[in-house]
Protein backbone atom coordinates (compact mmCIF):
# COMPACT_ATOMS: atom_id res chain seq x y z
CA UNK A 1 0.00 0.00 0.00
CA UNK A 2 2.90 2.66 0.78
CA UNK A 3 3.98 1.97 -3.17
CA UNK A 4 0.52 2.36 -4.12
CA UNK A 5 -0.04 5.32 -2.30
CA UNK A 6 2.94 6.95 -3.19
CA UNK A 7 1.74 7.20 -6.61
CA UNK A 8 -1.56 8.72 -5.73
CA UNK A 9 -0.07 11.16 -4.26
CA UNK A 10 1.97 12.08 -6.80
CA UNK A 11 -1.54 12.07 -8.80
CA UNK A 12 -2.94 14.01 -6.24
CA UNK A 13 -0.71 16.79 -6.42
CA UNK A 14 -0.67 16.41 -10.81
CA UNK A 15 -4.79 16.74 -10.82
CA UNK A 16 -4.64 19.86 -8.92
CA UNK A 17 -1.62 21.48 -10.75
CA UNK A 18 -3.21 20.36 -13.89
CA UNK A 19 -6.47 21.79 -12.82
CA UNK A 20 -4.90 25.02 -12.20
CA UNK A 21 -2.88 25.73 -15.04
CA UNK A 22 -6.32 24.81 -17.03
CA UNK A 23 -8.94 27.27 -15.33
CA UNK A 24 -6.77 29.24 -12.75
CA UNK A 25 -9.95 29.26 -10.91
CA UNK A 26 -9.95 28.29 -6.99
CA UNK A 27 -13.92 27.11 -7.43
CA UNK A 28 -12.72 24.30 -10.34
CA UNK A 29 -9.70 23.83 -7.64
CA UNK A 30 -12.71 22.84 -4.83
CA UNK A 31 -15.00 21.29 -7.49
CA UNK A 32 -12.60 18.27 -7.96
CA UNK A 33 -13.74 17.34 -4.15
CA UNK A 34 -17.22 16.62 -5.24
CA UNK A 35 -16.39 14.19 -7.49
CA UNK A 36 -13.78 12.68 -5.14
CA UNK A 37 -16.83 12.74 -2.25
CA UNK A 38 -19.90 11.79 -4.73
CA UNK A 39 -19.41 8.21 -5.21
CA UNK A 40 -18.66 7.92 -1.55
CA UNK A 41 -22.09 9.18 -0.93
CA UNK A 42 -24.14 7.42 -3.24
CA UNK A 43 -22.11 3.73 -2.63
CA UNK A 44 -20.29 3.57 0.58
CA UNK A 45 -23.74 2.39 2.34
CA UNK A 46 -24.25 -0.50 -0.36
CA UNK A 47 -20.33 -1.03 -1.03
CA UNK A 48 -19.68 -2.07 3.29
CA UNK A 49 -22.26 -4.74 3.05
CA UNK A 50 -20.63 -6.14 -0.14
CA UNK A 51 -17.48 -6.16 1.47
CA UNK A 52 -18.90 -7.78 4.39
CA UNK A 53 -20.28 -10.56 2.23
CA UNK A 54 -17.73 -11.43 -0.18
CA UNK A 55 -14.07 -12.07 -0.22
CA UNK A 56 -12.41 -8.82 0.55
CA UNK A 57 -9.18 -9.62 -1.19
CA UNK A 58 -11.08 -10.22 -4.35
CA UNK A 59 -13.43 -7.10 -4.12
CA UNK A 60 -10.13 -5.63 -3.44
CA UNK A 61 -8.04 -6.92 -6.62
CA UNK A 62 -10.89 -5.37 -8.92
CA UNK A 63 -10.74 -1.86 -7.12
CA UNK A 64 -7.11 -1.41 -7.79
CA UNK A 65 -7.16 -2.93 -11.36
CA UNK A 66 -10.15 0.25 -11.81
CA UNK A 67 -8.08 3.08 -9.98
CA UNK A 68 -5.17 2.08 -12.14
CA UNK A 69 -7.37 2.61 -15.46
CA UNK A 70 -8.51 5.78 -14.09
CA UNK A 71 -4.82 7.17 -14.05
CA UNK A 72 -3.79 5.08 -17.13
CA UNK A 73 -6.58 6.77 -19.31
CA UNK A 74 -5.27 10.26 -17.45
CA UNK A 75 -1.90 9.79 -19.01
CA UNK A 76 -3.17 9.15 -22.39
CA UNK A 77 -5.57 11.56 -22.24
CA UNK A 78 -2.62 14.45 -21.48
CA UNK A 79 0.00 13.41 -23.72
CA UNK A 80 -2.71 13.39 -26.35
CA UNK A 81 -3.60 17.13 -26.39
CA UNK A 82 -7.57 15.71 -25.34
CA UNK A 83 -7.27 16.82 -21.35
CA UNK A 84 -9.97 18.86 -20.50
CA UNK A 85 -11.72 20.17 -16.78
CA UNK A 86 -14.74 17.65 -17.60
CA UNK A 87 -12.06 14.48 -18.24
CA UNK A 88 -10.48 15.25 -15.36
CA UNK A 89 -13.72 15.32 -13.80
CA UNK A 90 -15.15 12.50 -14.97
CA UNK A 91 -12.04 10.11 -14.30
CA UNK A 92 -11.91 11.66 -10.55
CA UNK A 93 -15.44 10.34 -10.29
CA UNK A 94 -14.37 6.63 -11.66
CA UNK A 95 -11.73 6.32 -9.15
CA UNK A 96 -13.71 7.79 -6.86
CA UNK A 97 -15.97 4.82 -7.28
CA UNK A 98 -13.60 1.89 -7.31
CA UNK A 99 -12.20 3.65 -4.20
CA UNK A 100 -15.84 3.71 -2.57
CA UNK A 101 -15.44 -0.50 -2.45
CA UNK A 102 -12.41 -0.76 -1.67
CA UNK A 103 -11.70 1.66 1.12
CA UNK A 104 -14.22 -0.56 3.64
CA UNK A 105 -12.78 -4.25 1.79
CA UNK A 106 -9.14 -2.88 2.89
CA UNK A 107 -10.08 -1.33 6.68
CA UNK A 108 -11.81 -4.54 7.37
CA UNK A 109 -8.84 -6.59 6.34
CA UNK A 110 -6.46 -5.16 8.55
CA UNK A 111 -7.97 -6.92 12.03
CA UNK A 112 -8.19 -10.49 10.42
CA UNK A 113 -3.83 -10.02 9.38
CA UNK A 114 -2.83 -8.99 13.13
CA UNK A 115 -3.63 -9.98 16.77
CA UNK A 116 -6.29 -8.31 18.96
CA UNK A 117 -3.94 -6.69 21.48
CA UNK A 118 -1.60 -5.15 18.48
CA UNK A 119 -4.48 -3.73 16.64
CA UNK A 120 -3.66 0.23 17.73
CA UNK A 121 -0.39 -0.74 16.88
CA UNK A 122 -0.64 -1.85 13.74
CA UNK A 123 -3.24 0.94 12.76
CA UNK A 124 -0.36 3.37 13.87
CA UNK A 125 2.35 2.09 11.38
CA UNK A 126 -0.10 1.10 8.42
CA UNK A 127 -0.99 5.26 8.80
CA UNK A 128 3.30 5.76 8.98
CA UNK A 129 3.30 4.20 5.83
CA UNK A 130 0.72 6.13 4.48
CA UNK A 131 1.96 8.82 5.29
CA UNK A 132 5.31 8.45 4.60
CA UNK A 133 4.20 7.50 0.89
CA UNK A 134 2.81 11.01 1.11
CA UNK A 135 5.43 12.89 2.53
CA UNK A 136 7.61 11.27 -0.45
CA UNK A 137 5.23 11.39 -3.15
CA UNK A 138 4.29 15.20 -3.63
CA UNK A 139 7.49 16.26 -3.45
CA UNK A 140 8.41 13.63 -6.60
CA UNK A 141 5.32 15.04 -8.09
CA UNK A 142 6.70 18.64 -7.45
CA UNK A 143 10.24 17.55 -9.45
CA UNK A 144 7.95 15.29 -12.36
CA UNK A 145 5.77 18.56 -12.73
CA UNK A 146 8.95 20.49 -13.52
CA UNK A 147 10.07 17.79 -16.33
CA UNK A 148 9.36 19.13 -19.51
CA UNK A 149 10.25 16.53 -22.21
CA UNK A 150 9.24 17.71 -25.75
CA UNK A 151 10.09 14.56 -27.61
CA UNK A 152 7.20 12.92 -26.04
CA UNK A 153 4.40 13.20 -29.01
CA UNK A 154 3.87 15.57 -31.22
CA UNK A 155 0.69 16.77 -29.57
CA UNK A 156 1.88 17.11 -26.10
CA UNK A 157 3.58 20.49 -24.99
CA UNK A 158 6.45 20.73 -23.23
CA UNK A 159 4.96 21.98 -20.15
CA UNK A 160 2.26 19.20 -19.44
CA UNK A 161 5.03 16.15 -20.51
CA UNK A 162 5.69 15.74 -16.77
CA UNK A 163 2.07 15.72 -16.22
CA UNK A 164 1.46 12.25 -18.16
CA UNK A 165 4.91 11.24 -16.58
CA UNK A 166 3.28 11.80 -12.88
CA UNK A 167 0.31 9.93 -13.86
CA UNK A 168 1.56 7.21 -15.58
CA UNK A 169 4.22 6.20 -12.43
CA UNK A 170 0.80 6.38 -10.77
CA UNK A 171 -0.81 3.77 -12.82
CA UNK A 172 1.99 1.79 -12.35
CA UNK A 173 2.33 1.81 -8.11
CA UNK A 174 -1.28 -0.06 -8.19
CA UNK A 175 1.07 -3.01 -9.20
CA UNK A 176 2.23 -3.54 -5.87
CA UNK A 177 -0.82 -3.49 -4.64
CA UNK A 178 -2.53 -6.42 -6.77
CA UNK A 179 0.78 -8.35 -6.69
CA UNK A 180 0.27 -8.44 -2.90
CA UNK A 181 -3.18 -9.05 -2.76
CA UNK A 182 -2.36 -12.32 -5.47
CA UNK A 183 0.07 -13.61 -3.30
CA UNK A 184 -1.69 -12.97 0.23
CA UNK A 185 -1.84 -16.23 1.85
CA UNK A 186 -5.19 -14.83 4.05
CA UNK A 187 -8.56 -16.14 2.46
CA UNK A 188 -10.98 -16.20 4.84
CA UNK A 189 -14.47 -14.68 3.76
CA UNK A 190 -16.60 -12.30 5.86
CA UNK A 191 -18.60 -14.09 8.21
CA UNK A 192 -21.84 -13.13 6.95
CA UNK A 193 -20.75 -14.00 3.26
CA UNK A 194 -23.65 -14.15 0.74
CA UNK A 195 -25.76 -11.35 2.76
CA UNK A 196 -25.94 -8.34 0.39
CA UNK A 197 -29.40 -7.29 1.35
CA UNK A 198 -30.65 -4.11 2.80
CA UNK A 199 -31.37 -5.96 6.21
CA UNK A 200 -28.04 -6.25 6.26
CA UNK A 201 -27.19 -2.40 6.02
CA UNK A 202 -29.94 -2.18 8.53
CA UNK A 203 -28.24 -4.14 10.66
CA UNK A 204 -24.70 -2.04 10.62
CA UNK A 205 -26.93 1.19 11.19
CA UNK A 206 -28.73 -0.28 14.88
CA UNK A 207 -25.52 -1.19 15.84
CA UNK A 208 -24.03 2.50 15.13
CA UNK A 209 -27.48 4.12 16.65
CA UNK A 210 -26.34 1.62 19.69
CA UNK A 211 -22.54 3.51 19.68
CA UNK A 212 -22.96 7.04 20.45
CA UNK A 213 -19.52 7.50 20.72
CA UNK A 214 -18.62 5.99 17.40
CA UNK A 215 -21.20 8.08 15.84
CA UNK A 216 -19.20 11.57 17.81
CA UNK A 217 -16.16 10.77 16.90
CA UNK A 218 -17.17 10.32 13.09
CA UNK A 219 -19.31 13.73 13.49
CA UNK A 220 -16.34 15.44 15.04
CA UNK A 221 -14.19 14.11 12.12
CA UNK A 222 -16.96 15.66 9.53
CA UNK A 223 -16.92 19.08 11.01
CA UNK A 224 -13.27 19.62 11.91
CA UNK A 225 -12.18 18.51 8.21
CA UNK A 226 -15.33 19.88 6.51
CA UNK A 227 -13.82 23.81 8.06
CA UNK A 228 -10.53 22.61 7.84
CA UNK A 229 -9.62 20.97 4.76
CA UNK A 230 -7.77 23.04 1.78
CA UNK A 231 -5.20 20.51 0.24
CA UNK A 232 -6.84 21.70 -3.49
CA UNK A 233 -6.15 25.83 -2.74
CA UNK A 234 -2.10 24.63 -2.47
CA UNK A 235 -1.71 25.72 -6.02
CA UNK A 236 -2.95 29.26 -5.20
CA UNK A 237 -1.03 29.41 -2.21
CA UNK A 238 2.48 28.13 -4.22
CA UNK A 239 1.55 30.25 -7.15
CA UNK A 240 0.21 33.48 -5.94
CA UNK A 241 0.83 33.96 -2.18
CA UNK A 242 4.42 32.33 -1.57
CA UNK A 243 5.66 32.51 -4.97
CA UNK A 244 7.26 28.78 -5.13
CA UNK A 245 5.75 27.31 -7.72
CA UNK A 246 5.41 24.18 -8.46
CA UNK A 247 8.26 22.67 -6.75
CA UNK A 248 7.46 24.19 -3.62
CA UNK A 249 3.83 22.75 -4.32
CA UNK A 250 5.38 19.76 -3.80
CA UNK A 251 6.85 20.79 -0.29
CA UNK A 252 3.75 22.17 0.74
CA UNK A 253 1.56 18.88 0.43
CA UNK A 254 4.82 17.08 1.54
CA UNK A 255 4.72 19.23 4.98
CA UNK A 256 1.24 17.78 7.04
CA UNK A 257 2.60 14.04 6.20
CA UNK A 258 5.75 14.99 7.12
CA UNK A 259 4.18 15.74 10.22
CA UNK A 260 2.05 12.84 10.30
CA UNK A 261 4.65 10.49 9.88
CA UNK A 262 6.32 12.18 13.64
CA UNK A 263 2.87 11.62 14.66
CA UNK A 264 2.45 8.10 13.64
CA UNK A 265 5.80 6.86 14.83
CA UNK A 266 5.48 7.72 18.26
CA UNK A 267 2.24 6.61 18.44
CA UNK A 268 3.22 3.20 17.68
CA UNK A 269 6.15 3.13 19.98
CA UNK A 270 4.24 4.88 22.50
CA UNK A 271 1.80 2.86 25.45
CA UNK A 272 -1.70 3.12 24.22
CA UNK A 273 -3.48 6.25 24.53
CA UNK A 274 -6.02 5.81 27.44
CA UNK A 275 -8.21 9.42 27.24
CA UNK A 276 -8.84 9.01 23.96
CA UNK A 277 -12.36 11.20 24.11
CA UNK A 278 -9.95 13.89 25.23
CA UNK A 279 -7.00 13.00 22.69
CA UNK A 280 -9.62 13.42 19.91
CA UNK A 281 -11.15 17.20 21.19
CA UNK A 282 -7.20 18.35 21.41
CA UNK A 283 -6.48 17.14 18.22
CA UNK A 284 -9.24 18.42 16.40
CA UNK A 285 -8.56 21.82 18.54
CA UNK A 286 -5.22 21.54 17.58
CA UNK A 287 -6.05 20.76 13.85
CA UNK A 288 -7.89 24.09 13.30
CA UNK A 289 -5.25 26.58 14.80
CA UNK A 290 -2.52 25.40 12.49
CA UNK A 291 -4.38 25.32 9.72
CA UNK A 292 -5.51 29.45 10.63
CA UNK A 293 -1.83 30.02 11.07
CA UNK A 294 -0.81 28.67 7.48
CA UNK A 295 -3.68 31.17 6.50
CA UNK A 296 -2.39 34.36 8.07
CA UNK A 297 1.40 32.83 7.11
CA UNK A 298 2.81 34.82 4.14
CA UNK A 299 6.34 33.21 4.48
CA UNK A 300 7.38 29.60 3.64
CA UNK A 301 8.68 28.47 6.53
CA UNK A 302 6.00 29.35 8.63
CA UNK A 303 3.95 27.55 6.29
CA UNK A 304 5.72 24.53 6.66
CA UNK A 305 5.51 24.78 10.13
CA UNK A 306 1.76 25.13 10.27
CA UNK A 307 1.07 22.59 8.07
CA UNK A 308 3.10 19.70 10.00
CA UNK A 309 1.42 20.91 12.61
CA UNK A 310 -1.55 20.02 11.21
CA UNK A 311 -0.74 16.62 9.79
CA UNK A 312 0.50 15.13 13.74
CA UNK A 313 -2.56 16.44 14.64
CA UNK A 314 -4.99 14.92 12.62
CA UNK A 315 -3.06 11.46 12.48
CA UNK A 316 -3.41 11.67 16.58
CA UNK A 317 -7.29 12.18 15.40
CA UNK A 318 -7.03 9.13 12.88
CA UNK A 319 -5.13 6.65 14.96
CA UNK A 320 -7.49 6.97 17.83
CA UNK A 321 -10.37 7.11 16.80
CA UNK A 322 -9.76 3.90 14.39
CA UNK A 323 -8.65 1.93 17.27
CA UNK A 324 -11.90 2.93 18.76
CA UNK A 325 -13.84 1.66 15.98
CA UNK A 326 -11.79 -1.32 15.10
CA UNK A 327 -12.60 -2.56 18.83
CA UNK A 328 -16.14 -1.80 19.48
CA UNK A 329 -17.19 -2.92 16.10
CA UNK A 330 -17.18 -6.72 15.56
CA UNK A 331 -15.88 -8.86 12.48
CA UNK A 332 -18.78 -9.17 10.52
CA UNK A 333 -19.92 -5.47 10.70
CA UNK A 334 -16.51 -3.72 10.13
CA UNK A 335 -17.19 -3.32 6.52
CA UNK A 336 -20.06 -1.54 7.25
CA UNK A 337 -19.26 0.31 9.43
CA UNK A 338 -15.78 0.85 7.67
CA UNK A 339 -18.33 2.48 5.07
CA UNK A 340 -20.35 4.48 7.43
CA UNK A 341 -17.23 6.28 8.73
CA UNK A 342 -16.05 6.56 5.31
CA UNK A 343 -18.90 9.19 4.32
CA UNK A 344 -17.58 11.30 7.32
CA UNK A 345 -14.10 10.76 7.00
CA UNK A 346 -13.84 11.72 3.00
CA UNK A 347 -17.32 13.55 2.74
CA UNK A 348 -15.80 15.98 5.51
CA UNK A 349 -12.38 16.85 3.74
CA UNK A 350 -13.99 16.69 0.10
CA UNK A 351 -16.98 18.66 0.91
CA UNK A 352 -14.37 20.97 2.60
CA UNK A 353 -12.58 21.57 -0.53
CA UNK A 354 -15.77 22.47 -2.31
CA UNK A 355 -16.66 24.80 0.97
CA UNK A 356 -12.80 26.14 0.82
CA UNK A 357 -13.05 27.00 -3.27
CA UNK A 358 -16.57 28.83 -2.82
CA UNK A 359 -15.43 31.34 -0.03
CA UNK A 360 -12.20 31.59 -1.73
CA UNK A 361 -13.72 32.67 -4.70
CA UNK A 362 -15.34 35.64 -2.68
CA UNK A 363 -12.92 36.48 0.23
CA UNK A 364 -9.61 35.19 -1.11
CA UNK A 365 -7.37 31.91 -0.31
CA UNK A 366 -5.46 32.89 2.28
CA UNK A 367 -8.74 33.97 4.23
CA UNK A 368 -10.61 31.30 3.34
CA UNK A 369 -8.28 28.97 5.00
CA UNK A 370 -8.09 30.80 8.13
CA UNK A 371 -11.43 31.51 8.84
CA UNK A 372 -11.95 27.19 8.45
CA UNK A 373 -9.36 26.78 10.96
CA UNK A 374 -10.43 29.06 13.09
CA UNK A 375 -14.46 27.22 12.59
CA UNK A 376 -12.97 23.72 13.23
CA UNK A 377 -11.67 24.64 16.30
CA UNK A 378 -14.87 26.18 17.71
CA UNK A 379 -16.70 22.39 16.35
CA UNK A 380 -14.08 21.08 18.77
CA UNK A 381 -14.99 23.19 21.86
CA UNK A 382 -19.13 22.92 20.86
CA UNK A 383 -18.72 19.18 21.19
CA UNK A 384 -16.86 19.56 24.47
CA UNK A 385 -20.00 20.88 26.09
CA UNK A 386 -22.87 19.14 24.18
CA UNK A 387 -21.56 15.69 23.89
CA UNK A 388 -20.04 14.78 27.25
CA UNK A 389 -19.39 10.86 26.52
CA UNK A 390 -16.91 11.97 24.16
CA UNK A 391 -14.28 13.93 26.75
CA UNK A 392 -15.29 11.11 29.61
CA UNK A 393 -14.26 8.05 26.77
CA UNK A 394 -11.60 6.07 28.25
CA UNK A 395 -10.26 2.82 26.56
Amino acid sequence: MGVSQLGTQIQRVAVAWQLYLLTHSPLKLGLLGLFRVLPVILLALGAGVIADALDRRRLMLVTQSLMALASALLAALTATGHDSVPAIYALTFLAGCANAFDNPARQALIPNLVPRAELAGALSLNITTWQVASVVGPSLGGLLLGMQLPHLGPHLAPVKSGLVLAYAVDALSFLAVIASLVTMRHRAPAASAGRVSFAALGEGLRFLRGQPIIMWLMVLDFLGTFLGGATLLMPIFASEVLGIGPSGLGLLNSAPPLGAVLAALVLSWSSEIKARGPAVLVSVLVYGLAMAGFGLSRHVAWSLFFLAVSGAADTVSTVVRQTVRQLLTPDELRGRMTSINMIFFMGGPQLGEVEAGVVAKWVGAPLSVTLGGLGCALCAALVVLIAPQVRRHRA
